[in-house]
Order: C-alpha cells, then sequence, then structure tokens
C-alpha cells in the first residue's frame, strides 16, 4: 500500500470507530501467534526493522514484533480510503489458471448442496435473515477483474462476478455505522472487516469466476472478493454473516495476521 497524503475528506466512520477498533484488534494479538507471526514478517525483510533489539532474546523480539503489527494496522486503517478504487485489469491479463490456496489440500474441498444452500445473516441486520442462492443471482450483478495478492508473496489477476456488498448488507437491513461484519465458511474458516472495507464499491459477494458458476476450489457457493485486502481476508465457501461491534478476529488474525490486512 502506498503511503500517499490523502486528498479526500476524512472518512466519518473512522473518524468515530477507529480507535476502538483498533483497540480490539490489539486485544486479540496474543503471545502463542509470536512465531507465525515472526515468520511471516521476516520473510518480507522486517528483519531489517529489528535492529537494536536482541534477536536471541525471544521477549525482545516478540515485543518488537508486536510493535510491528500494531503500527501496520493502525497505518494501514488511517490510509484506507473507502472511495479509493483498486486497479482492475483487461481481459488478456487474467491469471490462468487462477491458483488454488487454502489452509487444506484442494482434495479437501468442501462440498455445498445448492439446493440446500442457505446463506444466514444475523446480529445486526432488520432485514431478510435467510438467503438461497437463486435469490442471491436475482440481484443486480457485477464483475471485476482484479488482482488478488497473498501474504505469501503471490498474486493473481482473476475476474469475479456477483453482487456489490453495500447492496446486499443494505438489503438485509445491516447496521451499517456498526464496526465489524463477520464472515463464517463450510470449510470451517472465518475472518472479519471492518464496515467500510465492506461498504468498499468493488467489496463483491463473489457467484461466478470468469463469467461461470464458481467452482468449489474458488470458494462455491460464494466468496467475497475484496481488491483492497490481501487474500487471507478473502474467504470462501461463505454460510454465515454476522453485523456486530465486537471484535471477531479471525482464523489467521487470531494466529498472528495483522487483522486489518490491507494489500
Amino acid at each position: 500500500m502506498s503511503l500517499r497524503k490523502k486528498t479526500n475528506p476524512p472518512n466519518t466512520f473512522l473518524a468515530s470507530h477507529g480507535d476502538s477498533i483498533l483497540k480490539d484488534a490489539r486485544g486479540e494479538l496474543k503471545s502463542p501467534a509470536r512465531r507465525l507471526l515472526g515468520k511471516r514478517i521476516l520473510t518480507l525483510g522486517g528483519i531489517a526493522m529489528l535492529s537494536g533489539c536482541d534477536l536471541t532474546n525471544d521477549k525482545s523480539v516478540n515485543a518488537m514484533l508486536r510493535k510491528m503489527s500494531f503500527f501496520n494496522d493502525d497505518v494501514q486503517a488511517l490510509l484506507f480510503d473507502p472511495n479509493k478504487m483498486a486497479p482492475t485489469y483487461p481481459e488478456s491479463m487474467i491469471t490462468r489458471p487462477f491458483p488454488f490456496n487454502a489452509f487444506y489440500d484442494i482434495d479437501d474441498v468442501p462440498e455445498v448442496d445448492p439446493a440446500t444452500y442457505r446463506l444466514q445473516v444475523s446480529g445486526l441486520a432488520n432485514g431478510k435473515r435467510t438467503w438461497t442462492l437463486d435469490e442471491l443471482r436475482a440481484l443486480p450483478q457485477e464483475s471485476q477483474i482484479t488482482r488478488h495478492i497473498c501474504i505469501e508473496g503471490w498474486s493473481a489477476i482473476g475476474h469475479w462476478g456477483g453482487v456489490r456488498f453495500a447492496d446486499f448488507l443494505r438489503r438485509s437491513g445491516a447496521d451499517t455505522s456498526a464496526k465489524y461484519v463477520s464472515l463464517h465458511c463450510a470449510d470451517n474458516y472465518w475472518t472479519s472487516i471492518d464496515m467500510p472495507t465492506a461498504l468498499h464499491a468493488q467489496t463483491l459477494l463473489t457467484l461466478t469466476y470468469d463469467g461461470d458458476v464458481l467452482p468449489p476450489k474458488y470458494g462455491f457457493p460464494m466468496k467475497l472478493r475484496m481488491p483492497t485486502k490481501l487474500g487471507y481476508k478473502n474467504p470462501k465457501h461463505i454460510v454465515a454473516i454476522s453485523v456486530t461491534n465486537e471484535y471477531p478476529g479471525g482464523y489467521w488474525e487470531n494466529q498472528g495476521y495483522n487483522w486489518f490486512g490491507g494489500s
């Protein structure tokens, strides 16, 4: 993410909730995550930032890594502009085949029955709470060709189609002044995002890939596609969405990954 000075007016949501969101995230970075977090940062060249601390002293290293993680969340939240679009690309630049990536092997991709599938909405939402795939497909659809950026150091460009997430949340009666949206998946993965990212124009509840029904390996029946976030913040096989003011954490976030996860 570029450290450019913002010229747009400050976001009112972040102004009112930013400190609270960051405080919640900080409280969830526990010591058992320190070694994984250390590996992730060091592979990205973070070792240079550790000069001045004793690399043979676990306590010293862990304290520095936690500070770096907090700093990353702070900077990303402050720089996030809900009106700024991520780059889009022509079809000629689509990565074929688009890579499979998960915390399990491709043979373990969950099978979801489209006939019985129901998307559940809970928490701070007073509208439609249960959605079928047919109902989601009947909503206005959009598409985007954007870059997926993985924290492991690779990226790929894909063609995604589906419902703008902001429209879906409003149709579900979600309280868009809430702090978080939590997403739970059929493969037991979960993550959470800030409301400004949920309402971003390019955040898409995707139902198709490259013009066809979303394949299981890419997240059937749906994936939340956010080109403003790193790959681990883009959950697949979503079965439940919750709107909340309570910090929800996430599968990788609870193991030491930065919560904001901006790309």
